[in-house]
C-alpha cells in the first residue's frame, strides 16, 4: 500500500506543479494583459495548436524521422567502433582523438559546410550527417568506457578456461557495459534531437519542413502562439525519447543491476 502511495506521488506532484504553473502562466498574462506576440497564454498556445495542428504534426514527423534515424546510426556506429577500440589500443589511440574533434567542433560552424558538400537538393542527407555527428560521441565515449571496465578477475577467469576474444566479448564485455552503453542511448537520443533542429535552422530554405522551419516560419510572421506550440511539441517529443529509453533500460537491467534493483526497492 506504501509502495503503491508512494509511486501514485511521483506521478501526481510534477503533474500538479505543471498544472499551478500554467494556471499561474495564464491569470498573469491575462492580469497584465500581455500581449500574444510578447508572451501568448497557455490557452492561446493550445488554441493555435488545434489551428495548426495538420501542419505541425506533417512536421513532428519530419524532424522524428531524421531524429529517430540519425540516433539509430549513432548506436550502431558508436558502439560497432567502441569494440573496435577495445579489441586494439592501437586503434583506439589513432582514432579517438578525431573522435573528439568531431564532438568539440561546434556544429553550427561545420553544418553549412556539410550542405555544400551533399549538396542543397539532398538537404535531408545533410540534416541526417549533422544530427548523427551531435548524436554520435556519447555511445563512442561511454560504450569504450564501459568495455574497458569489465572486471579484469572475471576476465582473467575467462581466459583460464580458454575462451576466445569472441566469448569474452559477448558473453562478458558487451554484458558489463550494457549500463553505460543504455547510458550514452538516453544523451544521445536527446543530442539527435538537438542535432535535427540545428540542422534544420541552418538549412532554413523551406525545403525542410521540420518543426525547426516551423518556428521560423512563425517568428519571420509574429505568429508567436505557433511558435510555442511548435516548441511544445519538439519539448514532448524529447521527453518521450528520453522516457521511452528509460523504460527500456529498465527493462534490460531490472533483473540484474544494482541501479535498477535498487530503484525498484
Amino acid at each position: 500500500m506504501a509502495e503503491e502511495r508512494s509511486r501514485l506521488s511521483r506521478i501526481l506532484v510534477p503533474l500538479l506543479v505543471g498544472a499551478l504553473f500554467l494556471a499561474m502562466w495564464e491569470a498573469l498574462v491575462r492580469a497584465y494583459a500581455v500581449p500574444a506576440f510578447v508572451l501568448p497564454a497557455p490557452s492561446v498556445i493550445a488554441a493555435s495548436l488545434a489551428d495548426n495542428f495538420t501542419s505541425l504534426m506533417g512536421s513532428l514527423w519530419i524532424t522524428l524521422g531524421v531524429t529517430v534515424a540519425a540516433f539509430v546510426l549513432a548506436v550502431v556506429g558508436g558502439v560497432g567502433l567502441a569494440i573496435l577500440f577495445a579489441q586494439s589500443r592501437t586503434v583506439e589511440m589513432a582514432l579517438f582523438p578525431y573522435a573528439v574533434v568531431l564532438q568539440v567542433t561546434p556544429v553550427v560552424s561545420i553544418a553549412p559546410l556539410i550542405l555544400i558538400w551533399v549538396g542543397f537538393d539532398r538537404v535531408q542527407l545533410a540534416l541526417l550527417i549533422i544530427a548523427w555527428i551531435v548524436a554520435f560521441f556519447p555511445i563512442l565515449s561511454n560504450t569504450t568506457l564501459g568495455l574497458r571496465s569489465t572486471d579484469h578477475n572475471l576476465r582473467d577467469l575467462f581466459r583460464l578456461y580458454g575462451a576466445s576474444r569472441w566469448q569474452v566479448l559477448t558473453e562478458l564485455q558487451l554484458p558489463s557495459a550494457l549500463p553505460y552503453i543504455l547510458g550514452g542511448m538516453k544523451i544521445s537520443g536527446g543530442l539527435a534531437l538537438i542535432g535535427a533542429v540545428v540542422a534544420e535552422f541552418v538549412a532554413g530554405s523551406g525545403a525542410s519542413t521540420g518543426l525547426a522551419w516551423r518556428i521560423i516560419e512563425a517568428g519571420n510572421r509574429l505568429d508567436i502562439p505557433k511558435m510555442f506550440a511548435a516548441l511544445l511539441l519538439l519539448s514532448t517529443l524529447g521527453i518521450c525519447i528520453f522516457f521511452g529509453l528509460s523504460f527500456v533500460e529498465h527493462l534490460l537491467l531490472r533483473r540484474w543491476h544494482e541501479s535498477a534493483i535498487r530503484r525498484e526497492a
